[in-house]
């Protein structure tokens, strides 16, 4: 709080209408992303993962397992302030809305890490606890170099090469055997020994098994790494209680993006923002707050959150994706304005 840099310096979220206009650029974001998440709203179409260690051109979904291909007509660079489009639809149709989360790394400028078994090229932003982290796999059980100067609390790994390479997403808000997929809507998977090597993320290593998923030989990969800083990022649990004076989650911050999953059974991932409307009590059509990472679906389920000055409120009851009573929960939640200086809604 008492610093020159504050948190949207180094998150962001974006809100766009499509006009099928090449080159079309989007700005007023406040810095050049390194990390750009993209999602119609309006409509069924995928969620697209690009960063500026593998290319604009390069996507991934976070909505299946597939590989990672090139699209020179989607995102077709990182900006100062922003990102230049294609006409692709999922990014830009006329008339269609969609929305962009953004997250800072290092501006693209990348450096060799050795500090794990495996080789690793890293970009790190230290002071918003984000790294993206690109590598090969070996086959065998490995640890990885992430450049940042704390443990990690959140490791999401992808491979690159092949299809039906799972979004694995697993650290301190699990015991260290435990992982869940981004990419699909199942429980906490607690036999994740090849995945997690039964080992959390330290100062300066994660872990990797002998998965496919997260260290096939001679296959590529990319981690996107993040530890908690006070005042800007929260990775905490939370438990249900089925009633629509729903659990409340201390961040120490409000939040400007929330994403939440039921971790002890089936259901859908979400992903709140305080760009989109829908939150702190707008329960009607009009809201649209929630998008799912495992799906293609467009927004929906508006209202069933408040975003305070120093956290987040369910407000609906017995359901499944956010308040079954004695069910846990996990989540991301990166900060609009930190508790210290934070106005109520």
């Amino acid at each position: 709080p008492n610093s020159d840099t504050q948190s949207d310096d180094h998150f962001n979220t974006v809100l766009w209408t499509g006009n099928s206009t090449n080159n079309r650029t989007i700005t007023n974001l406040g810095f050049r992303p390194d990390w750009l998440w993209i999602k119609r709203r309006d409509g069924t179409d995928n969620h697209f993962v690009q960063d500026s260690t593998r290319g604009a051109d390069k996507q991934l979904f976070t909505n299946n397992g597939d590989d990672e291909f090139n699209n020179t007509n989607q995102v077709k660079s990182f900006d100062s302030d922003g990102f230049t489009l294609g006409t692709d639809g999922g990014v830009n149709v006329n008339t269609r809305t969609y929305v962009g989360w953004n997250w800072k790394a290092n501006g693209g400028t990348t450096s060799s890490n050795s500090n794990g078994s495996i080789t690793s090229t890293v970009q790190a932003n230290t002071t918003a606890g984000f790294s993206i982290v690109t590598y090969t796999g070996t086959g065998a059980n490995a640890t990885i170099g992430h450049g940042l100067s704390k443990a990690l609390d959140v490791v999401l790994v992808k491979g690159r090469d092949n299809d039906d390479r799972f979004w694995n997403y697993y650290g301190t808000q699990f015991v260290n055997t435990s992982y869940i997929y981004l990419n699909t809507s199942a429980a906490e998977d607690t036999g994740g020994a090849t995945i997690t090597n039964s080992t959390y993320p330290t100062n300066s290593v994660f872990s990797v098994g002998t998965s496919t998923f997260v260290c096939g030989d001679s296959e590529k990969y990319v981690a996107y790494c993040f530890h908690e800083v006070e005042g800007y990022s929260k990775f905490g649990k939370y438990t249900g209680n089925g009633v629509a004076d729903g659990p409340f989650a201390f961040t120490g911050f409000r939040p400007a993006w929330l994403m939440v999953k039921n971790i002890g059974a089936s259901g859908s991932w979400w992903i709140s923002d305080s760009k989109r409307p829908g939150f702190n009590g707008v329960l009607d059509t009009s809201g649209n707050a929630r998008l799912r990472p495992d799906t293609t679906g467009a927004e929906d389920d508006p209202g069933r959150v408040d975003f305070l000055s120093n956290g987040f409120k369910i407000k609906t009851p017995n359901y499944g994706e956010s308040n079954t009573d004695n069910i846990e929960y996990i989540y991301m939640a990166f900060a609009e304005a930190p508790f210290k200086y934070a106005n109520a809604r």
